[in-house]
């Protein structure tokens, strides 16, 4: 009589501990959080993609440029998360022009300040924005 309910109990020993892997792999544990320099080779992709990105989804008639990026963290797990701060400002460069595009002045002078959260693969050149907050200058 004994040994029925032991088969029951190994059951839910293993669903307990299969629930308990499957919580501690989906939570997200840092290796690594440290400041990085704008130059590093994946941050230059990833702001080239943040670039990209903002200005494909903006409304605004000329192409935005990054002049500054002041801070940049690099979180790694089993990817990388880069937290960036930067400064952008409207080109004279329309939507379909890329090159030799300089800064505007005067009326149409727009700058303005950002903060992008990207989970970044760079070995399988895999981008993705988690979050992101712009305000003007």
């Amino acid at each position: 009589m004994a040994r029925s309910w032991q088969a029951p109990q190994l059951l839910l020993a293993i669903l307990v501990a299969l629930v308990a892997l499957t919580y501690q792999f989906r939570r997200k544990t840092f290796i690594s959080i440290k400041e990085v320099p704008a130059s590093e080779a994946y941050v230059i992709a990833t702001m080239q993609f943040v670039t990209n990105e903002f200005n494909r989804e903006s409304d605004d008639k000329y192409n935005f440029r990054i002049v500054r990026v002041m801070k940049v963290k690099k979180l790694v797990t089993d990817h990388m998360e880069y937290h960036v701060n930067f400064e952008m400002r409207r080109t004279t460069c329309q939507r379909l022009e890329t090159k030799n595009c300089t800064f505007q002045e005067g009326e149409l002078y727009k700058q303005i300040e950002c903060f992008y959260s990207v989970f970044v693969v760079p070995w399988f050149e895999k981008y993705r924005i988690l979050h992101k907050n712009c305000t003007n200058g």
